[in-house]
């Protein structure tokens, strides 16, 4: 774990910072206060329960380490069936937090499934008059996106606080976050281009298996001219494709700017019936006839040292230098 004086000093590592290039239209108006250290942040399991006894406190080590206090909710360690406490308390931990004035942002420990439940029992009115960062992935897919349709604010889709937070995610965090930079994400020799060119759009995303359980729901932000970025993890490669099948048949592939698919671990089929085609070929099949700037293979998902990417900013993405610039702040 990086020290706070090596944090400080290696702000500037690994992931190059970009210029402002072009206007800031539709620039995000409502945004969370940055982080700064010593703030208290609250953890959250709005999904999941616990899979070990020392998930916590593991949570708890990265967020002190980060020079953040951590404040648990009431609720994390609780168990209903595969849930970490009922649909109501998971709820009533996330309201807790938003209302807080003491909390500065919240972090999930973990993901698993549940969030989709508890998006008609959040208390909107108040999660909006209170825009705080809030921080995870994979199934946290869907408070990402429900806060980008009912609420408006950045959040940031990054590692969830008890997974393991190496460099290259805390130095994302830390630019995201804590400075407010508009840095440039991604590059290197990693994923390969689909599409070329660049494109500019509102970024959103996440989990695709979470972003198909949520199409016709109101909870679903529009995603006209929005750069969209995915991931997902154990599914096989004809699952990807009824995914994105989905997505094609209801409109929503075709109305994007671009496009980024990230990691999807472990995604391949163990049987012969279902493995015709590679995961390269159903991506290639779905977004290579959009016509617009796409590429795959970005270090985003569940992969150790994934960057944190902020959901519901303005950004462009350059499917030839296959990376992803900010165009405007995350935080205030």
């Amino acid at each position: 774990m990086l020290s706070r004086r090596a944090v400080l000093e290696g702000a500037g590592g690994a992931l190059a910072a970009a210029s402002l290039a072009g206007p800031l239209a539709a620039a995000s108006t409502c945004k969370p206060e940055r982080l700064r250290l010593g703030d208290t942040v609250g953890l959250v399991a709005p999904a999941g329960t616990l899979e070990t006894p020392d998930q916590l406190s593991i949570a708890e080590h990265w967020i002190r380490g980060m020079g953040l206090i951590p404040k648990v909710g009431r609720h994390v360690s609780d168990t209903y069936g595969y849930l970490a406490g009922t649909d109501a308390e998971r709820a009533a931990d996330l309201n807790a937090m938003f209302a807080d004035d003491a909390v500065s942002g919240i972090f999930a420990v973990r993901g698993g499934w549940g969030g989709a439940r508890i998006l008609e029992l959040l208390d909107w009115e108040t999660i909006c008059a209170n825009p705080k960062l809030f921080i995870g992935f994979s199934d946290n897919t869907a408070l990402h996106l429900a806060i980008a349709e009912r609420a408006g604010f950045p959040t940031i889709h990054g590692p969830n606080a008890a997974s393991s937070w190496p460099r290259t995610s805390w130095e994302s965090l830390w630019r995201l976050a804590f400075t407010g930079e508009m840095p440039t994400l991604g590059g290197g020799d990693a994923g390969r281009s689909i599409t070329g060119g660049t494109a500019r759009g509102r970024l959103l995303g996440g989990n695709l298996t979470i972003i198909s359980t949520l199409m016709g729901t109101p909870w679903m932000p529009d995603l006209s001219g929005a750069i969209l970025f995915l991931e997902d993890i154990d599914e096989a490669e004809y699952r990807i494709d009824r995914m994105l099948t989905q997505l094609r048949l209801a409109g929503v592939l075709e109305r994007l700017s671009g496009i980024v698919f990230g990691q999807c671990t472990d995604c391949r089929s163990p049987t012969a019936e279902t493995s015709g085609f590679t995961l390269n070929e159903v991506l290639d099949q779905h977004l290579r006839p959009l016509g617009i700037p796409a590429f795959t293979g970005a270090n985003i998902g569940h992969v150790s040292g994934q960057v944190c990417l902020p959901s519901g900013v303005r950004a462009e993405l350059d499917a030839d230098a296959r990376t992803i610039t900010m165009l405007e702040p995350t935080v205030a």
